[in-house]
């Protein structure tokens, strides 16, 4: 070979190692749920299979915790292209594409079961549609926490005691407006300063899922439980439009393949520990009750007439929801 041809033939090499170089990713992936939660585990997770999966190519840095902010500022750092990746409480989506709050309609679903298959439905994952052009963010897919539940400092046995009472609420409309419809005050707090505001009577009630309330360790501070599944609580795991416009096909393949299948992961877990966790918080020093649908309905009615214009897509997952029912 001549010199000249093995200078072009070291120039290509190094060009597809320049190339390689430049296409390998430190992904940042920000949420709001601290170390020991299961979304966190599983973004870590997620991390670790796209490196694998990518032949040590990609890497994923997860900042768990609001160590980037709260949500509405990571869904900003998104836009920018600042963060690249993030799984978000639905509750966040739905404060800029209300169409999403139908997924938090009071009595959506009946348990958990039927949560996930509701979320794994066609009609759900097309509001996934909206993201890009009215956020500037790629849907990958749901996840989601466990249903809600009422935990109180003081006895609760229905919606009637909760009126004027100060309850814990992630910062979004829905929730806010089931909330103020039984006539409690919802009061948003991050996830993080929950266990505080219990001890010192900032709030008298929080509205939590059975693992949160258990690996949180909530129950120290409030010992009555109200068991309602009064709500789900979808999670959706995104992708910056600005990030996603750069990457080629292949690894965004690969990136919702892998999200996607950790997502999934998410859903079953949760299933699969919902009875095992309710046991879990009867078997504590805490008095349990039980509430159902016909107790709220007031407050689902109320709740209906503020979204039925506000969420679209509500009379289509309500009719998806009952055919799951029916099954």
């Amino acid at each position: 070979m001549s010199s000249m041809k093995r200078l072009l033939a070291a120039f290509a090499s190094f060009a597809v190692m320049s190339s390689a170089a430049v296409e390998a990713r430190d992904f940042r992936l920000g949420l709001i749920t601290p170390p020991p939660h299961i979304w966190t585990k599983a973004a870590n997770e997620f991390g670790q299979d796209l490196n694998e999966q990518s032949g040590g190519e990609h890497s994923v840095t997860v900042f768990p915790a609001r160590q980037l902010g709260n949500e509405a500022q990571m869904v900003q750092q998104l836009q920018t292209g600042a963060l690249d990746m993030a799984f978000l409480t639905i509750a966040e989506v739905s404060n800029r594409v209300p169409d999403f709050g139908a997924l938090y309609a009071p009595y959506l679903v009946d348990n958990i079961d039927q949560a996930a298959e509701l979320l794994r439905s066609e009609e759900a994952n097309k509001l996934l549609d909206q993201l890009p052009a009215n956020v500037g963010l790629v849907g990958v897919g749901y996840a989601m926490a466990g249903m809600r539940q009422v935990l109180s400092r003081d006895e609760v046995s229905g919606p009637v005691d909760l009126e004027g009472k100060k309850l814990r609420i992630t910062p979004f409309e829905p929730i806010r407006d089931f909330y103020n419809a039984i006539g409690a005050a919802p009061t948003p707090l991050p996830l993080p300063a929950v266990y505080d505001a219990l001890a010192n009577g900032q709030v008298d009630a929080i509205d939590m899922d059975f693992d949160s309330i258990l690996v949180l360790k909530f129950y120290e501070r409030a010992d009555h439980l109200l068991i309602s599944n009064h709500m789900m609580f979808p999670m959706v795991g995104v992708v910056s439009g600005k990030v996603w416009r750069d990457l080629g096909n292949e690894d965004r393949q690969l990136i919702q393949e892998t999200m996607k299948a950790h997502l999934n992961a998410v859903m079953d877990k949760f299933v699969a520990q919902e009875k095992d966790q309710e046991q879990q918080l009867r078997e504590l020093d805490i008095t349990v009750k039980k509430a159902n649908r016909s107790e709220f309905a007031d407050a689902i009615s109320a709740w209906e007439d503020i979204w039925a214009e506000k969420a679209p897509s509500l009379g289509i997952l309500r009719n998806v929801a009952e055919d799951i029912k029916a099954q």
